[in-house]
């Protein structure tokens, strides 16, 4: 065969998920797997020549006379991608061992490039627009912990056990308790908990992940932009160091302090405080996510003195932003341009999740 290829080392890349372990058959004398992800399908076909069998009717066992004749015929649904054979006995004995090992370490049913899909549809379950603000509030009280200097804290699952500090007051509505003889956390179950144990069905998930993905979908359903999710966070198993959090007394100053200890400027500080724009802030409608927040803000209601509600709008941590030159700048930018907005707290939004996250390696 002339299109006939040698490989001295097989390199698999992670982006490829291995379906359950490889299993000799009785029944044919191929040996055959398939490795899938959202882009790529990849094959190993182990080939004898037909008159070879691997198994023995009149004695029941495995034959295996001579591996000289045999190859593995590597192949991928990629467009323009051909054939690769490996034939040296030595090279697929490594091969599918290697593939044989990775298989056990990665999920079992093969389907870890679904689990996204599937959670957000199971997030969209549970989360109505008036729970959104809620779930988007676990997102930075769970990854809001995160110090730069010496790496700890950020998005690890460990809100689940810090919902008695003040910090977290009103939290237990989002981890509100449905079942707690059935939770794998001491403090109780969240509204996340209902589409969880779902997806956990398939295959289980961190509560880091789970709350990630529903701080993106809380942000969509209220007509924010989609922000994609990374999946693989591991949780922490303990509560993070308490007074992480900036405090909603903060002045600008001390705000643009705490954040740059947790790796963010004062531009994506802005960003992700137009969170506020949903929920009971006061910042327009509740269940929508747009750019209100910024224009309020420039507004100064809390100043008014005819009205008890207009003074109640926001918290001192908002008010500083319009304080500060600095943070002015983007307050502006963001009240003029909505896309604007939604694309920096996308790309801040990301950030923040990945603070100071654990996560899965092979």
């Amino acid at each position: 065969n002339k299109t006939r290829r040698y490989i001295k080392k097989i390199k698999l890349p992670l982006s490829v998920i291995l379906v359950p372990p490889l299993k000799m058959t009785t029944t044919t004398a191929s040996l055959f797997s398939r490795c899938h992800s959202s882009s790529l399908n990849f094959k190993c076909e182990l080939e004898s020549p037909a008159k070879t069998r691997l198994f023995s009717p009149a004695t029941g066992k495995h034959v295996v006379r001579s591996l000289k004749a045999w190859r593995v015929r590597c192949s991928s649904d990629d467009p323009g991608s051909r054939h690769v054979y490996v034939s040296s006995r030595r090279n697929m004995v490594v091969m599918l061992s290697t593939v044989q090992l990775l298989s056990h370490l990665l999920p079992p049913d093969g389907k870890a490039a679904d689990m996204y899909p599937l959670m957000k549809d199971e997030i969209r379950r549970v989360v109505t627009k008036g729970k959104a603000a809620g779930v988007l509030r676990l997102v930075f009280h769970d990854a809001g912990t995160f110090e730069l200097d010496d790496n700890t804290g950020g998005i690890n699952g460990s809100i689940v056990y810090e919902l008695e500090r003040p910090e977290n007051g009103g939290l237990k509505r989002s981890l509100k308790a449905l079942n707690p003889s059935i939770s794998l956390f001491r403090p109780a179950l969240s509204v996340l908990e209902k589409a969880k144990i779902k997806v956990d069905e398939v295959q289980p998930v961190s509560w880091a992940d789970m709350i990630a993905v529903g701080g993106s979908e809380a942000v969509s359903m209220c007509g924010g932009p989609t922000i994609p999710v990374v999946l693989g966070r591991l949780d922490s198993m303990q509560p993070d160091p308490e007074d992480k959090l900036p405090p909603e007394s903060l002045n600008a100053s001390g705000l643009k302090e705490c954040f740059q200890r947790k790796g963010f400027s004062t531009q994506e500080l802005v960003a992700l405080s137009g969170a506020h724009t949903i929920g009971s802030k006061g910042f327009g409608d509740p269940f929508t996510f747009d750019n209100a927040y910024y224009k309020i803000l420039l507004e100064k209601p809390w100043r008014s003195t005819t009205s008890k509600m207009t003074s109640m709008v926001g918290l001192p941590s908002d008010h500083a932003l319009v304080e500060d030159d600095e943070c002015l700048r983007w307050v502006k930018e963001y009240a003029e341009d909505q896309d604007k907005f939604f694309r920096d707290f996308t790309n801040a939004y990301i950030k923040l999740v990945n603070s100071g996250a654990k996560w899965k390696t092979l």
